[in-house]
């Protein structure tokens, strides 16, 4: 198994450049891993890719990214999201649907463009991730799912905006959601160096823009958390939806079922 420092990057990357992307960065080894530094929110692919080769240095790293990365279809929606919404849907897990005409609204595939700028720094995409692995790659990922097999809930955490939604219900479980983040320090793999994140932050008080920064960083963490547990378990405990050609979805999985 790897034991070099490898960089655990987790990135919930916005559709479009105009709206800010969650991103952390954490370091260790399939053993474990902690903090680098405390999660931000980016803008332009550009600021991306600079704290990534910031945060990297030469090391090797997994740069895990909620977002499409490959979309080859024009219409419709990938295997990979059919797949996956066929085993999480009842657990409201299901993920939306991609397709370039769908992206083109918003600027084109940013995960296409992310992938071509990170080649030149030896990054490769892969549709898994296995145990152990050695090197700089880039990886679909999806927190939905991920939470519910990491946390072992009945279905999804309702902390983001949706229609219908009342904010008081969003503030619960987003609370919920941070909680259940910071006990990943005793999780296996541990991700230390997160027991104090948010806590001094009064949820009530904010209003739905500051909630959805805190979203963008909570899912950026889980991001990078997943990227570790797939280099920690590989195939025994995780997922991948899809296919590399078509575009892949990575997730924990039930060891039982894996």
């Amino acid at each position: 198994m790897n034991v070099k420092p490898t960089v655990y990057i987790g990135l919930d990357l916005a559709w479009s450049e105009r709206n800010p992307s969650g991103f952390v960065a954490c370091v260790g080894t399939p053993a474990g891993a902690r903090l680098g530094q405390p999660p931000s929110r980016l803008v332009t692919n550009e600021a991306i890719v600079q704290a990534i080769r910031a945060a990297i240095g030469d090391a090797p790293a997994i740069v895990a990214i909620d977002a499409p990365l490959i979309v080859p279809n024009e219409s419709g929606r990938r295997e990979a999201e059919a797949d996956l919404a066929a085993v999480f849907r009842r657990y409201d897990a299901g993920p939306h649907p991609a397709n370039r005409r769908l992206l083109r609204r918003y600027g084109g595939v940013r995960g296409e463009a992310l992938l071509t700028a990170l080649a030149a720094d030896g990054f490769v995409y892969v549709p898994a991730i296995e145990a152990g692995m050695d090197g700089r790659f880039i990886i679909e990922v999806f927190p939905h799912p991920a939470a519910v097999v990491l946390f072992r809930l009945p279905h999804i955490l309702r902390y983001k905006a949706r229609p219908g939604r009342a904010i008081h219900e969003r503030r619960s479980e987003l609370g919920r959601y941070l909680a259940l983040l910071r006990n990943l320090s005793t999780g296996d793999p541990p991700l230390t160096g997160i027991d104090d994140m948010w806590r001094e932050i009064d949820l009530d008080r904010l209003g739905p823009s500051a909630l959805k920064a805190i979203e963008d960083e909570a899912d950026a963490l889980l991001c990078a958390y997943i990227a570790l547990y797939g280099q920690r378990w590989g195939t025994a405990r995780c997922r991948s939806f899809g296919t590399a050609e078509g575009g892949a979805i990575f997730t924990p999985y039930w060891a039982e079922s894996a």
